[in-house]
């Protein structure tokens, strides 16, 4: 019966609303040629929202022929009109609006202080609008860090970037985001992006702010100080330890003049000198990239959907059963066999990849068993693939086991002095790797007969 009498209660104040019985409040909403008369009712907004109460007790409305007169010049006529709908009766229509009107709407209720609908349009805003962040990345998330009260959907709008990047680093506006929100995000250690293109992106940021065109062989004293002082905040920021060789002397060497030279000459010598350790304390790899140099949160998310033998997007990077624990990676851990079976024999299955020198290439496998032992071992589970471009998953050929009664499949191979040998792919104690596409145990995929390894990474999966 409680639930009846409460809905009456509702439509009589919602009458009231509509009738404007003794109103004693009439505010403008709206500028312009789009200002609209509302009339209300003291009490009500008193009781309904802190704003009003304070502008009230403080006498901050001015007062005419007995009515208090308000101007919101920056709310709407229409969203003032919903606002006003719920302080009398406490409805709120949200889903004929859109996400940039339902985000107005968030920051008129903010000022009004209805404390009650802040966390309501929060919610809805992010369960049913996730669109919005598209439509104008820069912007939107301005206005977000700019309220405090909007604490849900700041974190759902970091986290969105940071899952996919190119919502906001693609946009056309980017290189009009504020330095602060700029610094905070490359702080982010779950960005989902290689550090490569963050530094191109931050570039490319730097070079807009500063109006000078990217080529330092035309740069004046003045442009290199501007430069500078553009990057001292961020260049800190960078995970430059990630960055590969190639792309290091192509991409951040060029720029040396508006880098520290203590960074470039530990670079110089940590990219040249075999097995050389970074000489000062350096921010850990970012973790989308679960500590690797060479694969995404898309590729482990793709990974994970071959494993368990499902769609290539049955499994996304919020959702995948597995977690990939880095036991190897070549250039860190010395490119030899025994360093490989020292770092992931008895670790159960796992997934290596490897990157082909002198192209974009990334290969590798997957093995179900583990790597102790010597000689072959049969599974149907196993797998080799293939990106032709390593950074667009798109571009992958996937290569399950061929499974033949009549033949032994040795799919795995087990020696003390190779590296992940799989089917006809020999790894032996050395980069230079063999792969015969004539192979009985797995189809052609594209991985070249003779090819030279750049590096090469290897993943325990641990069932979450």
């Amino acid at each position: 019966m409680s639930s009846k009498f409460l809905t009456e209660l509702s439509n009589d104040y919602e009458k009231l609303f509509e009738t404007e019985i003794g109103y004693d409040v009439i505010i403008y909403a709206g500028e312009e040629q789009n200002v609209k008369e509302f009339h209300a009712h003291s009490n009500i907004l008193c009781i309904r929202s802190q704003y009003f109460r304070s502008a009230f007790s403080n006498e901050w409305a001015e007062k005419i022929n007995g009515k208090f007169i308000f101007r919101k010049p920056n709310i709407s006529p229409h969203l003032f009109n919903i606002i006003l709908r719920f302080i009398y009766c406490g409805n709120i229509e949200l889903k004929n609006l859109q996400g940039p009107d339902v985000l107005k709407l968030l920051i008129a209720v903010d000022e009004l202080n209805l404390q009650q609908l802040i966390s309501h349009i929060q919610e809805y805003l992010i369960n049913h609008q996730t669109e919005f962040l598209h439509q104008n990345p820069t912007g939107i998330l301005e206005t977000v860090y700019q309220h405090e009260t909007f604490t849900d959907l700041w974190n759902f709008c970091l986290e969105k970037i940071c899952e996919e990047p190119k919502i906001l680093f693609n946009s056309d506006n980017f290189t009009n985001l504020k330095a602060p929100l700029l610094e905070l995000l490359l702080k982010r250690d779950d960005l989902n992006m290689d550090e490569i293109e963050i530094w191109e992106s931050l570039l490319r940021w730097c070079f807009t702010q500063q109006n000078i065109k990217n080529d330092p062989t035309k740069w004046s004293k003045d442009d290199v100080t501007k430069i500078e002082r553009s990057l001292h905040r961020f260049v800190p920021l960078i995970r430059f330890y990630d960055i590969s060789p190639t792309d290091f002397f192509y991409k951040v060497y060029c720029y040396k003049e508006i880098l520290p030279q203590d960074l470039i000459h530990n670079l110089l010598e940590f990219h040249i000198v075999p097995n050389m350790k970074p000489k000062t304390n350096v921010a850990p790899s970012r973790k989308y990239l679960h500590d690797s140099t060479l694969i995404k949160s898309d590729h482990v998310a793709l990974f994970s959907s071959w494993i368990d033998k499902k769609n290539s997007s049955y499994y996304n990077n919020k959702k995948s059963p597995y977690k990939f624990e880095l036991l190897y990676n070549s250039n860190r851990d010395g490119f030899n066999a025994a360093s490989f079976h020292k770092n992931c024999d008895n670790k159960g299955a796992t997934i290596w990849i490897a990157k082909i020198q002198g192209s974009t290439q990334l290969i590798g496998g997957y093995n179900p068993l583990d790597w102790n032992g010597c000689g072959g071992k049969s599974t149907a589970d196993s797998f080799l693939f293939s990106f032709t471009d390593g950074n667009n998953i798109s571009s992958t050929k996937l290569g399950r086991v061929k499974m033949n009664d009549d033949v032994f499949c040795s799919a795995i191979y087990c020696f003390c002095d190779q590296g992940p040998s799989m089917g006809s792919l020999f790894c032996p104690d050395s980069n230079n790797w063999t792969y015969d596409a004539s192979g009985i145990r797995y189809p052609n995929i594209g991985i070249p007969s003779n090819f030279t390894v750049e590096n090469y990474e290897v993943f325990q999966l641990i069932k979450q």
